[in-house]
């Protein structure tokens, strides 16, 4: 283990927020997709090599960052162990996000501990704040991201109509992004391409400015560049990474239980992790464009309520809103929900109900199952 990931579990462990662990299981791929042509090849394997690299500081790493390296928030390309820390204040009802948040977070709402020289100091949550409120966010597997890149948006908008015309409380929220994109990727949906979110998690977690985000993060000692003079990435290498993230195949599926589809359905599940939307046919990995793409996700944004709200605002997601999960590789996972809250699956099914949460019916739905069936539907979930 490398020493600052040792400093940053200790660092969580006081502030009483330690990290999951066993987020997941056996290697479930690190094979690309197929039909790639040879450039391509070339760029998974470039952007293979970078996503486990471990920068040092004389690569542009901090002055304040998280983690040294993609591989260390997303071990095997799965969920976590990595964790990003986000802060919020909310006004007395102890429920509702201040407008007036940056006053009291000037420099942000993520706490990066760790640092590098020049900096002298990390970045961590103020001690003399009233209502405050911390949550983590557990990093999210990255195996099959390319679907989600490549479903065509209107399938995303045709979903989001049939929803509104239901007669069901699911209510999807298309995630438009202020230059009028559709966010898809992130826990709130605040990006749109996944060489953005390569950017953007190099810039955020690592310190690693790049063409895309040249710009090192707010700190408290005003530092505006580390150990690597300028821009510390390229824009091949943020491209390399992308196209690494778009390739990476599906995990392999088992067939589950027979009759598992007909109750994901019933329990009105698929409402929401709607099983398979088509991606678009200019998409340039050949692969994937043009054909159906089994993510189990709308890409919408969904309002689950009180009780998994963290505070946080995110382009135009509010503090209770999450995109929907994909449910890619489920089966490797060993925790669930953003921060990792659910170890099970049958947890992650119940913290699904809360106050305004939109989810109540199909949880209702879910719990007058019999056992049987809500065992068959569990397994047929296990299984994606």
């Amino acid at each position: 283990m490398l020493r600052q990931e040792i400093i940053f579990i200790i660092i969580l462990s006081l502030s009483g927020c330690a990290p999951p662990l066993m987020l997941v299981g056996a290697d479930p791929t690190n094979l690309p997709v197929t039909m790639l042509n040879a450039e391509q090849s070339q760029q998974f394997d470039r952007g293979d090599a970078l996503f486990e690299h471990a920068f040092a500081p004389s690569e542009g790493l901090g002055p304040v960052y998280i983690r040294p390296s993609c591989a260390s928030c997303h071990a095997r390309d799965g969920r976590g162990p990595g964790v990003v820390q986000r802060l919020a204040v909310l006004e007395a009802d102890g429920r509702t996000p201040r407008e007036d948040m940056r006053m009291f977070l000037p420099f942000g709402d993520v706490v990066r501990p760790l640092f590098v020289a020049p900096a002298t100091m990390g970045l961590m949550a103020p001690t003399n704040v009233s209502n405050l409120v911390t949550s983590i966010r557990v990093g999210p597997a990255v195996f099959g991201r390319g679907w989600i890149e490549a479903i065509d948006e209107r399938e995303i908008l045709r979903v989001a109509a049939e929803q509104a015309a239901g007669p069901g409380p699911e209510r999807g929220v298309v995630a438009r992004l202020s230059d009028g994109r559709v966010g898809r990727f992130g826990l709130k949906a605040r990006v749109a391409t996944l060489r953005e979110f390569a950017a953007d998690a190099l810039r955020g977690d690592m310190g690693l400015t790049s063409p895309i985000f040249s710009t090192e993060v707010a700190n408290r000692e005003g530092l505006t560049d580390d150990q690597r003079p300028g821009v510390d990435v390229s824009l091949a290498q943020v491209e390399d990474l992308g196209l690494y993230t778009a390739a990476i195949a599906i995990p392999a599926r088992q067939a589950g239980p027979g009759e598992g589809a007909a109750l994901f359905a019933r329990a009105r599940c698929a409402i929401c992790h709607v099983p398979s939307l088509a991606t678009r046919d200019d998409y340039p990995l050949g692969a994937i464009a043009g054909r159906p793409a089994e993510v189990f996700t709308d890409v919408l944004l969904h309002d689950m309520g009180d009780a998994l709200a963290d505070g946080v605002r995110e382009a135009g997601a509010n503090h209770r809103q999450w995109r929907t999960a994909p449910l890619i590789g489920v089966r490797h996972l060993r925790s669930f929900l953003h921060d990792g809250r659910a170890t099970s699956l049958a947890q992650a099914v119940a913290m699904h109900r809360g106050e305004r949460s939109e989810a109540n019916a199909s949880i209702d739905t879910f719990d007058a199952l019999a056992p049987a069936d809500q065992r068959a539907l569990l397994s047929y979930v296990a299984t994606r």
